[in-house]
């Protein structure tokens, strides 16, 4: 098996414990690396931009925060979940076409409450935003 497959898989089955949420698959998100340290997705410009033909800032957002929580659940474990608490952007470019890609990294992982910073890139490589989320760890009911 490749590393590729074996990541896809291990994405795949964490994927499969919650899923990735109504939004997120209506904006055509695929998640391709997944654990607490560090999540990788990407979306499609179109189909997510304002009406002057940008990527919506708000879906900067969406990807930005469904990472950071979906690292904090990976954190967070059975019988455990992370809800945001908190979540600032900085939008620094605006992407036109093609895809945008969000690397999040853990900045913190405690046993109440973690901080991760996600940056959005295009195409080229280039920053289009900075957001950093903090989510909240909470036993299950």
């Amino acid at each position: 098996m490749t590393d590729e497959a074996t990541t896809t898989n291990a994405v795949d089955d964490r994927l499969a414990v919650r899923g990735m949420g109504e939004l997120a698959e209506k904006m055509g998100m695929v998640i391709t690396e997944l654990t607490a340290e560090r999540a990788v997705g990407t979306i499609p410009v179109e189909g997510n931009r304002q009406p002057v033909g940008l990527l919506h800032g708000g879906a900067y957002v969406v990807l930005a925060e469904s990472l950071g929580s979906m690292a904090a659940n990976v954190h967070a474990g059975p019988g455990r979940y992370a809800v945001g608490i908190e979540l600032n952007a900085s939008h620094s470019r605006s992407a036109t076409s093609g895809i945008v890609t969000g690397t999040c990294t853990a900045i913190h992982l405690g046993n109440t409450l973690t901080t991760h910073e996600i940056v959005l890139t295009d195409d080229q490589g280039r920053r289009c935003s900075t957001v950093r989320i903090t989510n909240m760890i909470r036993d299950a009911r």
